[in-house]
Parts: structure tokens; C-alpha cells; sequence
């Protein structure tokens, strides 16, 4: 049974960080990309960073370029995402979810999802 587990989250003011971790099992790794997503206010998930299967080309939704990190360690079948110089606006819950090879921007190609981690900032 394929289950992702994200844990990392929490309340962060203004200015911090937070690493996120997504653990996959059930499926070995090295052959999947991996998305973090975000929820937008109509309830669509909307990608924030992906990274695509070993040869490890990666992704970023615009507003996080420069502060967000997408990672992976195959061998811990776990994906991490570094954020830094977090804002009020990245305030959301964060998903991990999983597909075949290489990344797409859509949800709707992402075949495997975790329960998310609710990130907050705020002072």
C-alpha cells in the first residue's frame, strides 16, 4: 500500500524557515517525481515545487524562487522541501504527492497523495 506521510510544519513568524518532509513507502522512489502543492482558495491544489525522477531536474512556482528547496534522498524514500524567508502569504497546507518519472504543474496528473502539514506565518 502506497502511503506519503509530510510532517514539518508549524507556526513560523515573518522572515523564518521550515523544512518539510515527505516519506513515501509502499513503492520505491527512484523512478517517481515528486510535487509540493498548495491549496488556493477554490479549494484547487496548485504546485509550489516539483522535482523529477533520478535525474533530479527541478521546478519552482514563481513566488517561491530564490526561498523554497525542493530535495530528495532516494535511498530514505523521503522528498524535502527547505523554505526560507517565509511570508504570511505562504501560510497554507503543504502536499506531497507522487506520479511517474517527471513532474507536470497539473494535480490532476499526480496519482498519489499525502494528508498534508499545515504551515503558518505569522507574527
Amino acid at each position: 500500500q502506497v502511503q506519503l506521510v509530510e510532517s514539518g510544519g508549524g507556526l513560523v513568524q515573518p522572515g523564518g524557515s521550515l523544512r518539510l518532509s515527505c516519506v513515501v513507502s509502499g513503492f520505491p522512489l527512484d523512478d517517481k517525481a515528486i510535487g509540493w502543492f498548495r491549496q488556493l482558495p477554490g479549494g484547487e491544489r496548485t504546485g509550489v515545487a516539483c522535482i523529477s525522477r533520478s535525474d533530479g531536474n527541478v521546478y519552482y512556482e514563481d513566488s517561491v524562487k530564490g526561498r523554497f528547496t525542493i530535495s530528495r534522498d532516494n535511498d530514505k524514500k523521503t522528498v524535502y522541501l527547505q523554505m526560507i524567508s517565509l511570508l504570511p502569504e505562504d501560510t497554507n497546507v503543504y502536499y506531497c504527492a507522487v506520479r511517474y518519472y517527471y513532474c507536470s504543474a497539473s494535480e490532476t496528473m499526480f496519482d498519489y497523495w499525502g494528508q498534508g502539514t499545515q504551515v503558518t506565518v505569522s507574527s
